[in-house]
Formats: C-alpha cells, structure tokens, sequence
C-alpha cells in the first residue's frame, strides 16, 4: 500500500511549512525553495515516471515579512501579521518564480481564503482556475491571503488549506512537508520511547492523541494540525504522507513508490467521498419537492432529477448550491447540486427538456440534479 500511493497518484498537492521555507525565520532558503522546484518541475514533466500534476501550497509570507521588517518575535496584532504577510509575500512568490522559471516551469501564484472555499459560485471559480493552470503545465503557488484575512473568514493554518486545496481539485494525495521525519506515537525530542508510525488510516481517532502541540516559534501548525489536515483530505479519497522536507529528492523518491515518513491512507473512493461532501458539510440553500413517480426513480433507479417530476421549489439557490430533494411528504429523500436557480427551477416545474428554451432563452442541462452529482438516502 505505501509504495503504490504516491506512485499512482496523477495530481498532487504538496505542503511546505513555514520552519522550512524560511529556515527556520532566518529568511527565504534559496537552496531548499530551488530543490522543491526542481523535484516538481521533474514530477510535471514526467522524467522518470509517468507526467504528474503537482500544486504548491507554501507557508513563510508572515515569516518572510518579520525578517524583513526586522522583527524577531510574531506580532499578536492582526494589523502587523497582515503588514508583514503584505511584505513578505512580495519576496515569497518572487522566490517561487525564479526558481520553477530556472526550471524551465511556469508558475501562478494564487491567495486564497475561506470565504474562497466556502461560497459556492467562488469554489468553482477557483477550481476551474487551477484545473486550467495544471492543464497548462503550470505549477500554481498557493498561500492563505493574510493581507485581508479576518478570524471570520481564515483557514487558519496551511495544513488545513492543504487538504482543502486537495479537496478542491479532487487530488489524488496531500504531501505534507514539515521539520520532521513523520509521525511519532510521542514527541521524540521529549520521549526517548516514541516509535515511529509508518502507516495508518487517516482519520483514525487515535492518531490526534498521538500528536503534539505547535513545535515552532515561526510558524503556527504542529503535527495536531497535520493529522486534521490528513483526515480532512480523506474525505475526497486523497491519501496523505507527512515526510521531512530536506530528505534529498524526497517528492521524486514517492512518486517512484518509495515509502519515506508517515503514510495516512484514505479510506474511502473518490465518487463516495465527493457524495459524502455533499450529505455532510454543506450548507443547503433551498429544495425541491418531487412527485411520488421521481421519488421512485430517484430511490429504486438511481436516476437524474428531471425538472417534468418537481412540483414545488423552496428557498433562494444559485446553479451549484447543494439543495435536498423531498418527497411530497416533506421526507428528505435527496440532495445534490443544482443545474439551475431556483427562479429558473420555479418555472422548469412539471415541465419536460423540451420546453426549456423557450422558458428560459437556453438549455444548460436537462436534468434538474445529475445522478452523478446526487446523493440518494435509504427508504
């Protein structure tokens, strides 16, 4: 299992943290950024292997910031942290840029927040804009946007926006970065006695009581946030290896199947994990109720919504909202994403396909909800 994760992953979100990128707050490390550079640069163009997608999402702004300005402690005031993250991102992406362009490799930098990720029209919008930059070779450089970030909308440390960045284009694994070798049942600077764990499922309850607190004063995570993270990337199938980042060609030596750190393996399938996104964590904006005859070739068929089986529309949504899908009886028997707005969905009811455009002036879909973008719960 360790060895063919990482070799048979085709997209690849990688995560260097802050300890790292800046050598631990003395500056930007030319010599390592050049190496990671190089290693990615190799995994785009295939040498050696098969051709990879690779994303980096790096820490170091708010560290790179503090060394320029000459501050040697991080500031607690949020108006500092967003002028040092100003200051250093300047000299963070002009870093990143050298070095893939040294490589022959183009680069995209891209800020993100929550807020990003949270609003649909905006998840998409940044989905399709990696989606785009991988198909053009490009290697995307992606840091949280703490110039404007507030606590309302922060990630609140890049491990987190790793598996977010993972689940957003639906990586095949999260490669985490760090100043340690992987996982430990204890902290081996403090325990002599802590074993090292080579593999284990992400997501399993006892890894988070394995793991300690913040291990550095630059930047924020410590393995605690890199464990969340693993588990969180789980959820849309992509497994998880949390590796030393100064181990000599250490992304090529995984993509050849080498078993290097900690392997946290997903445990559930990319199609399953995308519906289970859909059932558990997304805010649901309105509804659609359907007749006893969709209801019926929703639950025993597995079919599409069609807009001629919807008898009622609930609620304000946008095309790609995850709205529920009812019964007449007001069970919840469906939800999904929706292919139009609910002004639009209003007047689609009880209507078939072809009727559409001249309803509407247009025919996205004729489904209301594809059933490949539906989860179907149990009678």
């Amino acid at each position: 299992m360790a060895s063919s994760v990482l070799r048979d992953a085709r997209r690849i979100v990688v995560k260097v943290g802050s300890s790292l990128v800046t050598n631990e707050g003395r500056g930007l490390d030319e010599v390592a950024i050049g190496e990671w550079s190089r290693q990615l640069a190799a995994l785009v163009r295939g040498e050696g292997s098969e051709r990879r997608e690779v994303i980096m999402v790096s820490s170091g702004a708010i560290a790179e910031g503090m060394k320029r300005l000459g501050w040697t402690s991080r500031p607690s005031e949020v108006r500092e942290l967003q002028a040092a993250a100003a200051v250093g991102q300047m000299g963070l992406a002009q870093m990143y840029e050298t070095k893939l362009r040294e490589q022959s490799m183009g680069s995209a930098q891209v800020l993100l927040t929550h807020a990003d990720l949270a609003d649909r029209e905006r998840y998409l919008n940044a989905r399709s804009t990696l989606l785009t930059l991988l198909q053009l070779g490009v290697v995307p450089v992606i840091n949280e946007n703490d110039t404007v970030v507030t606590d309302e909308i922060k990630v609140g440390d890049n491990d987190t926006l790793g598996a977010l960045v993972a689940n957003l284009v639906e990586a095949d694994a999260l490669v985490i970065l760090t100043d340690q070798r992987g996982l430990y049942t204890a902290d081996p600077r403090r325990d002599p006695q802590a074993q090292f764990v080579h593999e284990a499922k992400a997501g399993d309850p006892a890894l988070e009581v394995m793991a300690g607190g913040a291990g550095s004063s630059i930047g924020k995570g410590g393995m605690i946030t890199k464990i969340v993270a693993a588990k969180r990337a789980a959820g849309s199938g992509a497994s998880t290896v949390i590796a030393w980042g100064r181990e000599p060609d250490v992304l090529l030596r995984l993509a050849r199947g080498e078993a290097i750190g900690t392997l946290l393996v997903a445990q559930t399938q990319k199609m399953q994990a995308r519906k289970q996104w859909m059932m558990d964590h997304l805010q649901l904006r309105g509804s659609v109720t359907v007749d006893a005859g969709a209801a019926a070739k929703l639950r025993g068929e597995g079919k599409s919504l069609l807009p001629i089986g919807m008898v009622a529309v609930e609620g304000d949504f946008a095309r790609g909202d995850v709205i529920a899908v009812r019964d007449v009886g007001g069970t919840e028997i469906a939800r999904g994403l929706a292919n139009y707005a609910s002004a639009e969905a209003r007047r689609l009811c009880r209507k078939p396909s072809s009727e559409f455009e001249n309803l509407l002036g247009y025919v996205a879909e004729p489904e209301m909800v594809h059933r490949d973008n539906m989860v179907v719960f149990s009678a």
